[in-house]
């Protein structure tokens, strides 16, 4: 079995929706000095590559810490967007319709991660047009993954696509990279949030399991 990480590495320099977000992590031990180390670590449940539950859009929604942990786990593929232009459309898509119809997790390729740490990375990313979100929730998944820092424009305000997904129990796990890695072959998705209660979302170190070696 091959592993592939899909995560970006977490620091005080990556990207976010504004400063106010950015993560603090800080050595507050060192072995040198006190026999052992430790950091300090304090974030936004929702920066980095990261999952959202129901609950970070939907009142009495489930919260992460509500689900089973096979909610993150299950088959996959990566659908490569990356000529769809700003809206990804049912047409985009309707050529993985066999693999939506036997996998439990859409990864969107948009080709995005390789902004990140820039200020473009926020800026005219590709979304799922309304239709097209729609459109997948016909089919049996248990979440959508993307490497994009959000599945609505950074300045939506009403977030559709956040509540047609999550409204449906739908995941959606966010700043995905190193999709290029996977090739077209369906394999097995892995992104585990931190168990802490009512998660409204969580980082997660996502990965990709295929059968190659």
């Amino acid at each position: 079995m091959k592993v592939i990480d899909l995560s970006h590495t977490i620091n005080n320099d990556i990207t976010v929706f504004n400063e106010a977000e950015r993560p603090q992590i800080k050595q507050v031990a060192a072995v040198e000095k006190d026999g052992y180390s430790q950091m300090h670590f304090s974030m936004y449940t929702h920066n980095s590559t990261h999952i959202d539950a129901p609950y970070h859009m939907i009142a009495g929604a489930k919260a992460l810490d509500q689900l089973n942990p096979t909610s993150f786990v299950g088959k996959a593929f990566v659908a490569d967007v990356r000529g769809s232009g700003s809206l990804i459309h049912t047409e985009d898509l309707n050529p993985y319709q066999s693999k939506l119809e036997e996998c439990d997790f859409i990864i969107l390729h948009t080709g995005w991660a390789n902004k990140w740490k820039t200020d473009a990375y926020k800026k005219d990313f590709p979304v799922l047009s309304q239709e097209a979100a729609k459109w997948l929730m016909r089919f049996n998944l248990k979440g959508i993954g993307l490497d994009t820092i959000s599945i609505d424009p950074v300045d939506s305000v009403d977030v559709p696509i956040h509540k047609i997904v999550l409204g449906n129990e739908v995941l959606i796990v966010e700043n995905l990279t190193n999709l290029e890695a996977l090739g077209d072959e369906v394999f097995t998705f892995s992104s585990l949030p931190l168990k802490f209660e009512n998660a409204d979302g969580s980082p997660v170190r996502a990965v990709g399991m295929t059968n190659s070696f």
